[in-house]
Order: C-alpha cells, then structure tokens, then sequence
C-alpha cells in the first residue's frame, strides 16, 4: 500500500479525534473568510453596481449652478476642451403638500427636455411615463418619495411653484442617478416621506420661473483624458456674471459621496476585522499541533526509523492543518456569500438601485482560501518544526518531565502566596508557560476588543445627537428663502403662528483658497451672540462670532492647511465675483460637513450688498405646529422647511437600525472567538494534565477541588484578559473614529463605561459556558486509563 495512503488515514483518525477543538479552530477561521467575503464582496456588489447605473443613466462628471445663465452660453460650455455632453436645466426647492400629512414635505423641482431623454443625468423610469408635451401639470417623482406615501401613476399632489399652489399628476415613477442617496436640505439621512424630487418639462418651468432662454443648472460628462480641473475653472469663468456657485465633481456630489463613504467602510471592514480571526487561528492551531505532536514523539520517531523523511512528516501534519482550514474556508464562504448577498440587497434597496450586480468572482475565494492557508500555516509551522528536528532515538524516549521553579515556596527562596496547594499548582503553571498564558489572555481580549469597537457607536451616536441638536442647532424648524431678502423678513418670521423665537440666518456660496488647496462650500452668517443656533469651538462650548474674519470647522482648517492667524483667500459666489483675503480668527469643531461662520456684519461688508437674510431658525410652540405647517404651505417666499425633531429622530432610527445588525454580527463573532480560544486552550490543558488531575482524584480530592485547578489557570487568564481587551478596543475604536472621518460627517470617540462593562460581560460568558463543558470532560475521567496511560 503507498506509505502516503497510511498517513492520510492518520490525518482522518486525528480529525475525527480532535473533532470539536478542530471545529472550533474552523469556526474562528470561518470568521475571517466570512468578514472578508461578506465585505468585499458587498464593496464590489456596491461600486459595481454604482458603475452600471451611471453608466446607464449618463451621470455628469462636473455639476454648477447659476442665477440666471443664458442658453446662449451652452455652446461656449460645449466647445471647453474635453467635454463630452452637455444638459443645462431649471432646479428649484419647492414645498410640496401632500393630503393627510401635516407637516410641509420639500421638493427639489428638475426639469426635462420637451422631447427626448436629456443628454445627461437620464431619469430610469420604473413604471407609468414621462410627462407628455403640452400636459403642463404631468411630472414623475422618485420611487422612494413614492413608495412612502403610496403614490402610483395617475394620484396626485399639491406643490408650491414660485408662489403658486399647483395640482401635480403622477405620469410615471422614476429612478434617478443624482438621488440614488436622496437627502432633503438640513437633514442627515434620507427621509423619504419629506423629500421628493420632481422632473416636469422645460417649457412648463421656463413660465413658472421666467427662465425662458435662461438655465440656473448644469451638468456635464467628460471624455477619457479630460482635465477635470480645467474643465471646472473654465466653467466657472463662464458662469461668474451670471452668479454661477462654483462647479464641482462627482465625488463632491452629496449622494455620490455618501456612496463613497460607505464603500470606505467596507473596505476598513476588511483591513480590521480578518486579521483578528487569523491571528486567533494560527495561534488555536499552534496549540493543538504542538499537543498533537507531543503525544505524538513516538510515533514520529517510528515513521522516521522506517525512512520516513522529514520533508514527508512536515508535509502529513501541513495537510492536517490545511485540512482544518478547508473546513473553515468552506463554513466561511457559505456564509460569507449569503450574508454578502444580503447585505447588498440591503445596500440596493437602502440607495434606490434598479438592479443589484453581484457578482461572484472567483478571486475573491481564491484570496480567501490563500491567506488563510498562509495563515495556518505559519500558525503550524513552529509546531511541524519541532517536530521534524527530534532525531528517532530522542523521539522515542518520553519527553523530560516538566522542572518548575521553586517561585511559590518560601523555604525554597521564593515568596508564599495565601492560597491553597491547588491554586499555586494553577498559578505555577501558569507561570511555567509564559508565551502560551500571553498567547491565550491576549486572544480571549480580542472579542473584547472586537465588542468595543462596535459597541462604541451607540455612545458615539448619542453624543452626535446631543452636540448636533441639543447644543448647535436647538431650533424647532429652519425656513430657508426662495432668495435672499432684506433683513426686515425675520419680522414676518416671527409673526408667522406658534413661532416664539426666530433668529436670521444668511448662507452664500463661497470657495475658500490658500494656495493649490480650495474647497466650495457655504459660508453661514448669524448675528454675533445667538441662543437658538449656535457655534461651537473645539471644546464644544458656545462662542460669540467675531465682528470680523471667518471661522473654519478643525477639518476644513486642516484642508485648506489653515491656521488662526493666517489669511484666506475667499471668493464669493453671489453675482458680485468679489474675491479678498479674509483673516482666519478661529477654529471650530463640528461632526457634519465642512463648515464656514462670519458674523452677519461681516459677510455684509464683504459682500457689498446690504443686510440680506437667506431664512431663519425659529423656536416654536408645539401645540401651534399644524397651523405653523398649514400656513409654511401658503406662502411663497418659503423654498424649503427643515425640521430637526424629525430629522433627529429619522437619524436615530436609521443609524440604530444599521449599527444593530452589525452588532448581532460582531456579538456572535465575539462569542465563536471566546469560545475557540477558551475550549481549546481547557482542552488542550486537560490533556496534558490528565495523569496530575487524576492524581489528586485518586489522593481524595473530590471532583470540584480537581476542576478548580484548571478553572483558576483559566479564570486568571481571562480576567487579565479584560483590561488587555479595553486598551485595544479603545485603540481599534480610534482607527474606526478616524478611518470613518469624511467630509460628510465624522463619528466621536466617546466610549462609556457601560460598554466596557458589556463587552466584557459577553466574553466572560461565553468564558464560562466553554469552561462548564470542558469540566463536565474532567468529571467524567476514567481514572484507572489515564494512569495507565504514559507520558
């Protein structure tokens, strides 16, 4: 029979054998297949997608906006040198009223070409039609807006045009490239029964607006080898006269970013969470080799002295290894791709996807079976080459007995602890192996580190919410202008019902210089000492604004490579072109966006055209909301309403909802890898220890007093495991904090002690459910065959 064949039937009798550590060293490697398939390959689902969809609907690549540009600079746009398409439209906030809803919904208003689908930003059209020509009050809205408030084709609703209230027919219900993410003004997260967006014809919105022959939007595509950066300065030479905000890429699109954002999650997933199951593996695997091996001595030395080699003895226990591997590799992409397939369906539904593209590559599998092969491998090889360098005469012989030092006895020069004999022989032990009690307490604190780092967004969470809407912007609701008004407009505010408090605000499109760094953004202006608005410095306490200069939020300081003193260069986008040096003043802290502040007597002056307000964040009664509401719906000067108790509590549900599915995940990842280290490392120590507990047994130790030997050698590893687990869980919390930092929003590191307390709870659970069962094994021993095994 070939030799070979011999040793493959040992591997199966060592399987079969070893069954439960085995399993539970493939679960822990299951994890890390899992979390690296299920991340990748929603990370891949997700952009490939993206990349159809896009390429499907013709996104633009550049995005402006302008007052009133005329149609007749379309083909100067045209002819800038790498521009493929060009759409120019009318874009309008609205208010929508939709019957039976109290509260006023916003609208962005878009429109479409007469005829024929536009050249860029196509609408994909889920059911019903687009409008027809000369059916004026035909539009189609996006199928989220749809969806939450039941509306098919042929229902309609109320919006508010340019001051006028009109009856809208659904022709058809549509997807849109620009609103995969569609978030209304002042909020968070998307609020599909509040924000709607609505595509009516060209020529509808040329009267309603008086925009005939004119644009205020404009979207572009590019060819291959574009300048994107000249493209955009050249199109913003085009439209400053005509109050053009500055052009932009898609990546500083809103909801093309928050994609982005996520996708970068994904991809930290990946760089964090594998590493961690990989590591536990090849240490779990070192444990059981290296016992294996030891019961093993003989063994190996009769294969040796019949010509066995030692390339051939490295080899059996490397495919022993693989062999438990497999078994994880193949648990792991099981799940990896369900729970993958689930999550970007998730993904698909959650940014309004037509279709979902996933495809299961088979690289993917390819690297997941490679690095964990490598790393059980590398776990094994210490182990194997233990193994291999026993010559067959010493290997045959028992190894020598095991020397402890005389560190527990006082007679002997050492020190005397206060415990009992059975305690010190735990305590030596423990001390006698030093790397393996450092190995085990460091993966034991590894599920708790893996607690913490996800358990530390719900106190995260809860700090945004309290800094954002409890200490900034404590206003009920914030009313924003169709344009900008006279500052006389906050006395209307104010008399508007239930309103007991109304601060002006004013927001002017800017972009902020120092050198090759700029950013485009708004510059926010309220009177210096506000109570409902405020703006925070880096300790988050309220500040009065400066009379003069700007203030920059730490992150966009830290763009632009800004600091207190220095002087930024600020254009202006208002139809005036004014550009000057403005002197930073100071840094303020903020966890959304990247935000500009002045005093409104300041922009006032740099701006050069008077006391102008852009809307106004009020304070209201709410008992009076409704009339509040139904009286924000007649009137025309008001393009869009924000609230922020409904904002808050939409960002609370979704963000709960998403980080409560990454918890089951993470908690039953926490609890394979307890289990994995602390099975093992009991069993592996019951092993070894058979002879010497049953020992005791046999001296009248009863079966409680034997056990508490190997539960106090697993008790102290698992304690000191606690703290371990804090200090990297406060370390891996830090690298998601900044890891997860976007120009959108960034996540405080706050983490309470109760999550310290929780996370070490579940690991010191599952602790001890792997402890009971490996005591009921010590109960049950059979003591006349243990000590008439050898050593």
């Amino acid at each position: 029979m070939n030799p070979l064949s011999m040793l493959d039937r040992k591997i199966v009798r060592d399987l079969v054998r070893l069954w439960a550590q085995s399993l539970a060293v493939a679960l822990v490697m299951a994890c890390g297949v899992m979390t690296l398939i299920l991340a990748l390959g929603a990370a891949r689902a997700l952009d490939d997608t993206r990349t159809a969809f896009y390429d499907r609907t013709r996104f633009g690549e550049i995005f402006a906006s302008a007052t009133r540009a005329p149609e007749s600079i379309k083909a100067a746009i045209s002819a800038i040198d790498g521009v493929s398409a060009v759409a120019t439209r009318i874009v309008n906030p609205v208010i929508i009223d939709i019957t039976g809803m109290a509260e006023p919904a916003t609208g962005m208003l878009i429109s479409i070409p007469d005829h024929g689908d536009p050249a860029v930003n196509r609408l994909y059209l889920r059911s019903g039609r687009l409008p027809e020509p000369g059916r004026d009050n035909e539009a189609t809205v996006i199928e989220a807006f749809a969806e939450a408030h039941g509306f098919r084709p042929g229902d309609t609703f109320d919006v508010l045009i340019n001051g006028r209230k009109r009856s809208l027919s659904i022709s058809g219900i549509v997807l849109s490239p620009e609103y995969v993410y569609a978030i209304g003004p002042g909020d968070m997260v998307p609020d599909q029964k509040r924000f709607g967006v609505i595509h009516m014809h060209r020529s509808v919105l040329d009267g309603a607006y008086d925009m005939k022959g004119a644009f205020n939007d404009v979207s572009l595509t590019l060819s291959r080898y574009a300048d994107r950066k000249d493209v955009i300065a050249r199109l913003d030479r085009l439209l400053e006269p005509h109050g053009g905000t500055g052009a932009y890429g898609r990546k500083e699109h809103v909801s093309d970013a928050f994609l982005d954002t996520e996708l970068s999650q994904l991809r930290a997933m990946t760089q964090v969470i594998p590493p961690i199951f990989l590591f536990i593996a090849a240490f779990l695997i070192n444990m059981i080799l290296s016992r294996l091996i030891a019961l093993e001595r003989e063994q190996i030395g009769l294969l040796k002295a019949v010509g066995y080699t030692n390339a051939a003895i490295t080899w059996h226990y490397a495919k022993l290894t693989l062999a438990i591997s497999l078994v994880g590799i193949t648990i792991g992409a099981v799940a990896g791709t369900r729970l993958g397939h689930g999550m970007a369906s998730l993904y698909g539904e959650f940014y309004s996807f037509p279709f979902l593209v996933f495809s299961q590559k088979p690289d993917l599998y390819v690297i997941s079976t490679l690095v964990t092969f490598a790393a059980a491998l590398a776990g094994a090889a210490n182990a194997i080459h233990g193994a291999v360098q026993l010559p067959p005469a010493v290997a045959m012989r028992p190894p020598a007995p095991t020397r402890y030092r005389n560190l527990f006895n006082a007679s002997a020069g050492g020190f005397r602890l206060p415990f009992s004999q059975l305690t010190v022989m735990a305590l030596r032990h423990l001390v006698r192996w030093p790397l393996r009690t450092a190995l085990t307490t460091l993966g034991t604190a590894l599920p708790v580190a893996l607690l913490i780092t996800s358990l530390f967004a719900f106190d995260s969470v809860e700090h945004m919410i309290d800094t954002i809407w409890f200490q900034a912007d404590r206003q009920d609701a914030t009313l924003t202008f169709a344009s900008d008004r006279s500052g006389d407009a906050i006395r209307e505010v104010s008399r508007l019902p239930g309103v007991m408090a109304a601060e002006p605000f004013r927001a002017t499109a800017a972009t902020l210089r120092n050198g090759h760094r700029s950013r485009n953004i708004q510059i926010l202006a309220s009177d210096p000492v506000t109570d409902v608005s405020r703006v925070l410095d880096r300790e988050f306490a309220a500040i009065a604004l400066p009379p003069a200069g700007i203030l920059l939020t730490e992150r966009l300081a830290r763009h632009l490579e800004l600091m207190a003193g220095d002087q930024v260069d600020t254009e202006l986008h208002d139809g005036q072109g004014r550009r000057v040096l403005v002197p930073l003043v100071g840094v303020t802290n903020s966890y959304v966006g990247l935000n500009a502040n002045m005093s409104r007597q300041a922009l006032d002056r740099l701006s050069g055209r008077g006391g102008l307000i852009s809307g106004a964040r009020v304070i209201v009664d709410e008992s009076r909301l409704d009339d509040l509401y139904a009286e924000v719906k007649q009137t025309p000067a008001i393009a869009s309403v924000a609230l922020q108790g409904i904002s808050r509590q939409r960002f609370r549900a979704v963000i709960e909802e998403n980080i409560g599915i990454s918890i089951t995940i993470y908690v039953t990842l926490a609890v394979i890898i307890t289990f994995g280290v602390i099975y093992n490392s009991a069993r592996i120590q019951l092993s070894e220890r058979a002879r010497e507990l049953t020992s005791l047994r046999v001296f009248g130790f009863t079966s409680g007093e034997v056990s508490s030997v190997l539960m106090t050698e697993l008790g102290v590893m698992v304690i000191l495991a606690q703290p371990l687990g804090w200090l990297i869980g406060h370390t891996f919390s830090v690298l998601v904090a900044q890891g997860f930092a976007t120009d959108l929003f960034r996540i405080p590191l706050i983490i309470n002690p109760s999550t310290y307390a929780v996370s070490s709870l579940i690991v010191l659970s599952g602790a001890l459910v792997s402890a009971l069962i490996v005591r009921r094994r010590i109960d049950r021993l059979d003591l006349i065959r243990v000590l008439k095994t050898r050593d």
